[in-house]
């Protein structure tokens, strides 16, 4: 039988690189969500991805939503808004979570800075020890430096880098990035991607030109 690659229901897709263990099959808390295919590469099997997802509180309501196919190295670590204290008071001190009658001082939602939903998107990888920000959304198939620190938006197709993060480039021309972004090959079917492979790993823009043409066609 002719494969279509691993099983997106298995924990690790390649038994012999047990360190290579896709996301969406990690996760227990509600408020994150990881598409097909994306995974977590960390060495120490013991370490969760939810590990790597800090201050992340159901009554807070933030979301982190993981697209597919994406690669996210070893310590990575994506802060939700759980993090933010209160900017506008004099003191940005906790005295709240410390107990001993200190929680009266407990803030209003409203009062601490909230950045929204943490979203990335598909076919996205992000270098090791990176560190995202809040509220930040990546694009599709954007590049995250290893030691990033992601504090605003990166778009599709862009590569991003250093502290606090910058755009350093385009990972392709402007009609390369439409073909993809219209052609969305990480919604395709297994047998479709495999039949697909050899041009999904070039940069023959001809051939995703071709590509593109029979997804307009169907």
């Amino acid at each position: 039988m002719h494969s279509t690659g691993p099983n997106p229901d298995d924990l690790h897709p390649n038994p012999q690189i047990r360190q290579v263990r896709f996301i969406k099959n990690m996760i227990t808390r509600p408020n994150i969500t990881a598409g097909d295919f994306s995974y977590y590469d960390d060495p120490d099997e013991s370490v969760s991805f939810e590990s790597r997802v800090t201050h992340h509180y159901e009554f807070i309501g933030d979301q982190l939503i993981i697209g597919k196919f994406c690669a996210i190295a070893r310590g990575v670590e994506f802060i939700m808004n759980g993090a933010n204290h209160r900017m506008g008071s004099v003191t940005t001190y906790p005295f709240n979570i410390m107990g001993g009658g200190w929680e009266a001082a407990t803030p209003e939602l409203a009062e601490l800075p909230y950045k929204g939903d943490t979203v990335i998107g598909n076919d996205v990888w992000i270098g090791q020890n990176a560190t995202i920000m809040p509220g930040v959304s990546i694009g599709d198939g954007a590049i995250i430096a290893a030691n990033a620190t992601v504090t605003k938006d990166v778009p599709a197709y862009h590569i991003a880098g250093g502290n606090p993060g910058r755009i350093l480039r385009q990972r392709f021309g402007d009609e390369l990035i439409a073909l993809l972004l219209k052609l969305k090959w990480w919604d395709w079917s297994p047998e479709k991607i495999t039949a697909n492979l050899e041009v999904l790993c070039s940069s023959d823009l001809e051939n995703i030109r071709g590509l593109a043409g029979e997804a307009e066609a169907q």
